[in-house]
């Protein structure tokens, strides 16, 4: 995986981690106290910036708590942005598929689709979220990076590659409520990506898909990188 200087750790589920040489630090879907986490990545000293692909508890994760300690710039779908105000918090960018912003660093993001569904945990329970999406990260002199959030394989993943041409794709592969080892490797495929690193596996025993079985899939195609929760690799 040529990651072109960027520094890159899974934190346990679908939680990632980009850090460029600079040091600007970019969370995924932080849910960093997950069952699978590290405790000491709980409480993060600097966040530049969050990306949020979906409103499900184990993608928004401690989201409130990362921005009332570090200040980050929160990145999301509208309506999750519009929830996030509702609580007090200022530093938001809400945007939706299709439109790129640029954001700290001069790092593009772009909003992509998902095929999967979203909300909220709120006072009143279960609260619309708007839609589930994924995310394009481009990095100045650096890979572009695509992290699907939560979904199926969906066709328009080659119209992603056609656009975007992402180096490296972070897929869900636990199955059950997001596609399985199987559908991940025809997702890699279809993306054109030299790397697939897996991700939302194993951390209950539900999410049962495993990276042999998406190597195995793959046959080749790409490579898979398997990485090991809290371990940087660059």
């Amino acid at each position: 995986m040529d990651l072109k200087g960027l520094e890159l750790t899974w934190l346990g589920h679908a939680a990632t981690r980009i850090r460029t040489d600079d040091g600007t630090t970019l969370l995924v879907d932080p849910w960093l106290t997950s069952p699978n986490g590290v405790e000491s990545e709980h409480h993060p000293d600097r966040v530049d910036a969050l990306f949020i692909t979906h409103g499900h508890a184990d993608h928004f994760g401690d989201t409130l708590d990362i921005v009332q300690n570090t200040g980050a710039e929160v990145h999301a779908i509208h309506e999750i942005c519009v929830w996030l105000g509702d609580q007090g918090v200022e530093n938001v960018v809400g945007s939706n598929k299709g439109g790129r912003v640029d954001t700290v660093a001069g790092i593009g993001a772009t909003m992509t689709t998902a095929v999967h569904s979203s909300g909220l945990n709120g006072d009143q329970g279960l609260v619309p979220g708007g839609e589930a999406g994924g995310w394009i990260l481009e990095f100045p002199g650096g890979p572009t990076i695509y992290h699907a959030g939560d979904t199926m394989v969906f066709g328009d993943m080659a119209l992603i590659k056609e656009l975007w041409a992402p180096d490296i794709a972070l897929l869900p592969i636990g199955g059950w409520y997001t596609m399985d080892p199987r559908q991940a490797a025809m997702a890699g495929k279809m993306l054109g990506v030299s790397t697939v690193v897996p991700i939302h596996f194993g951390t209950f025993p539900i999410l049962a898909g495993t990276p042999a079985e998406l190597s195995e899939h793959a046959a080749g195609a790409f490579e898979v990188a398997a990485l090991e929760i809290g371990v940087p690799v660059t």
